[in-house]
């Protein structure tokens, strides 16, 4: 069977997607990696910045959003891609059970993810105090002490978000300046209520269901420092998952798939949606849309083959 259209991804982006597809009767079919829908909103505790669900948990959004898909009879395929063949008419994407599947278009929505840092307590923590998104988080912060760790335009635009809502923010960035822009490492050093720890790691992240204190080390001094901290927002960079891709399809030098509000990808027929594509905010919201965008784009290009 030839389908219009492969969905690689079942992210917000894939399964707006997918959603999309169905109810434009586009042949569609939605492969998942994991096993598991809704991508990294899973792991998020609480999502209080999608509209219409205030205080849903990820893992309820996420299967919500596979309920809708189901209801139009979205078929999901679980496996890795590890083979694919993008040029052409017919795109042809082979996984790692060796079943191989054939379609007009293609369109790529396999996200990305946050770079950890790797210390314990992060893993055990996350969702209970440790973030990788100020924006989706920080409310639950309000009047409360807080740290960012990075020092690139995220984190101190994060740190500036938190600084208007939390207690106290401490910025936490192992050199001795930023390396976001002087413009709004100004701004950030200018709040009376943030602390730059300079020269500095965190080295352990402490509390039982919570987040309770940090260890802190100064890479000068060698002191370690413990600070209390309800929450700890990490912004040390974004890894997109495109590197299979990125071999065939126009890249930026960070690894995000190069493409507009349209979709549209260097190749025809290829298109790209959510986390893993070029934009300036990674959102539930802005994923979801691109998942449209990238439908109708199918569509307009769909109808130029006949």
């Amino acid at each position: 069977m030839v389908y219009d259209v492969i969905i690689i991804g079942s992210g917000p982006a894939g399964l707006a997607a997918a959603i999309y597809a169905k109810r434009a009767e586009l042949s569609v079919i939605v492969i998942e990696k994991a096993g598991l829908s809704g991508g990294q909103i899973i792991n998020t505790y609480e999502v209080d910045n999608y509209p219409g669900t205030p205080g849903i948990s990820g893992f309820e959004l996420s299967t919500k959003f596979r309920e809708h898909a189901d209801k139009l009879e979205t078929t999901f395929v679980n496996g890795e891609v590890t083979d694919f063949v993008l040029e052409g008419d017919l795109k042809v994407v082979t996984l790692d059970n060796g079943s191989q599947y054939k379609a007009k278009t293609v369109v790529i929505a396999t996200g990305g993810a946050p770079r950890h840092l790797g210390v314990e307590g992060e893993e055990k923590l996350s969702g209970m105090g440790v973030s990788y998104c100020a924006t989706c988080d920080g409310a639950f912060f309000k009047n409360k002490a807080v740290a960012v760790i990075g020092g690139g335009d995220v984190a101190v635009e994060d740190a500036i978000f938190l600084a208007r809502i939390c207690k106290q923010v401490y910025v936490i960035h192992r050199r001795d300046q930023f390396r976001a822009s002087k413009s709004i490492s100004s701004r950030l050093l200018a709040l009376e209520n943030v602390t730059v720890l300079w020269d500095s790691v965190v080295e352990k992240i402490n509390g039982n269901e919570n987040v309770e204190t940090i260890d802190v080390k100064n890479l000068k001094t060698s002191e370690n420092t413990s600070y209390d901290v309800a929450g700890v927002f990490i912004a040390v960079g974004y890894m997109p998952n495109s590197d299979i891709y990125k071999k065939v399809v126009a890249a930026d030098d960070a690894g995000y798939i190069i493409a507009g509000e349209n979709c549209e990808t260097n190749i025809p027929g290829i298109f790209v949606a959510g986390d893993v594509r070029t934009k300036e905010l990674r959102q539930i919201i802005t994923a979801a849309s691109d998942g449209a965008n990238a439908i109708t784009a199918v569509e307009r290009y769909l109808n130029n083959l006949e």
